[in-house]
């Protein structure tokens, strides 16, 4: 073959690299697409003390999710994701998203950061063996940027819903077969995410919902919780017992105050317990707790006889959007318990019934707010089997005692 001259070569160069551009365009520009809510942002090994027994993999999570607050935007919101033993099922481990009792508002108190307790590690334990995975968020501010909303639903339920979200769109070997699950806080917490999901998350396969010790406010039980608040803590003082009720009290002050600058502490609680008002923005639940027990704070000399208006908003935000929920609801009360009212939880069971809910509720009638959880895993895992195989639930509006 006869080489070409060097001027000639030179001279087709540009046409051969027309050719070449003309034959391979040039690739389109990456479009990107602005974050949104359930978006996962990171993910890091989980402390093994911070896990569940019986568990594989564990991770932290942090991923977007809706402000519950202002109801737009985006915040940061960190959880935990738990595998089960053993190799994953065909098409992924159905998912229990767990939501957490009350644990305090500072970030430091998030779960994620910290061992569960020894009955949420055998309760957590129980979902594992059924063969869930767990989704725990740590919820809107706590762990992440800004304020922890205490007891708001809107901002727990989309931190719940966001967080699943999350899990299924960037994590392997789960499957969008879905059961809410809280205690106390939590359990307020999963009945508002069941009852947001339709419109927030309507994508999500929600089977059901179990909730034990489950708070309801309304404002008639606004009213009478702040109407008899002296009563009620001259009766804990003369039993030698801290009482709850302070302390979820100090809590929502705290968060309030927190969102809102403008908040007037004084107008809510006393002098005697301002301390422990300040205190509760930065100890978690069981340091608070010492705290009001060690000043004998009760509801009679926490409370000044303005706070049910000083923290009627707070109130306002615990309401859920509806009590009609597409998918049956499992209700565990404690008869004895004295953190949430039984009899506001049996109201709520009526409520939701009287609204189309299909419920099924247990009393247990020797057991307080913690034993309820431990206490009503049979009752659950017949509901939960049913619900998971889509199969009629009997509801029981008039719970069954025991």
């Amino acid at each position: 073959m006869k080489r070409l001259p060097v001027l000639m070569i030179g001279a087709l160069m540009p046409v051969l690299a027309a050719c070449q551009n003309a034959a391979s365009p040039a690739p389109a520009a990456v479009v990107q697409r602005a974050p949104a809510a359930g978006s996962l942002t990171a993910q890091a090994p989980l402390a093994v003390a911070d896990s569940v027994p019986g568990a594989a993999d564990a991770l932290t999570i942090t991923y977007l999710s809706t402000d519950g607050v202002t109801g737009s935007g985006l915040v940061p919101v960190t959880g935990e994701v738990i595998y089960p033993a053993g190799p994953a099922p065909a098409g992924g481990w159905p998912i229990v998203a767990w939501a957490h009792g009350t644990v305090g508002i500072a970030d430091s108190c998030a779960p994620s950061r910290n061992p569960h307790s020894a009955r949420d590690q055998a309760y957590l334990a129980e979902w594992l063996r059924r063969g869930f995975a767990i989704v725990a968020t740590d919820y809107q501010g706590l762990g992440s940027d800004g304020t922890h909303p205490y007891l708001n639903a809107r901002a727990e339920a989309y931190s719940v819903l966001d967080g699943v979200r999350a899990a299924l769109s960037g994590l392997p070997d789960l499957r969008n077969r879905i059961m809410i699950v809280g205690q106390s806080q939590g359990a307020g917490a999963a009945f508002a995410a069941t009852a947001y999901a339709p419109d927030y998350a309507p994508a999500l396969d929600i089977r059901g919902t179990v909730a034990t010790g489950i708070p309801y406010m309304t404002p008639q039980i606004a009213k009478a919780l702040t109407a008899r608040a002296h009563g009620a803590g001259k009766a804990a003082s003369r039993n030698g017992e801290a009482d709850p009720l302070v302390a979820y009290a100090l809590l929502m002050g705290a968060s309030k105050a927190g969102l809102d600058p403008s908040f007037d502490a004084s107008a809510a609680f006393t002098p005697r317990a301002m301390s422990a008002f300040h205190a509760a923005s930065t100890l978690c639940f069981p340091g608070l707790f010492d705290l009001i027990k060690a000043e004998h704070l009760t509801q009679a000399n926490a409370f000044t006889p303005g706070v049910g208006v000083a923290l009627a908003s707070s109130f306002r935000a615990m309401a859920f959007p509806t009590l009609k929920l597409r998918t049956p609801l499992f209700v565990g009360t404690g008869a004895r318990d004295r953190d949430v009212a039984p009899d506001g939880q049996l109201l709520l069971v009526k409520d939701a019934c009287r609204a189309g809910t299909i419920v099924q509720a247990h009393l247990y009638k020797r057991l307080d707010h913690s034993q309820t959880v431990m206490a009503s895993v049979p009752d659950s895992a017949a509901f939960t089997r049913a619900v998971m195989a889509g199969e009629a639930v009997e509801p029981s509006c008039a719970p069954a005692g025991q």
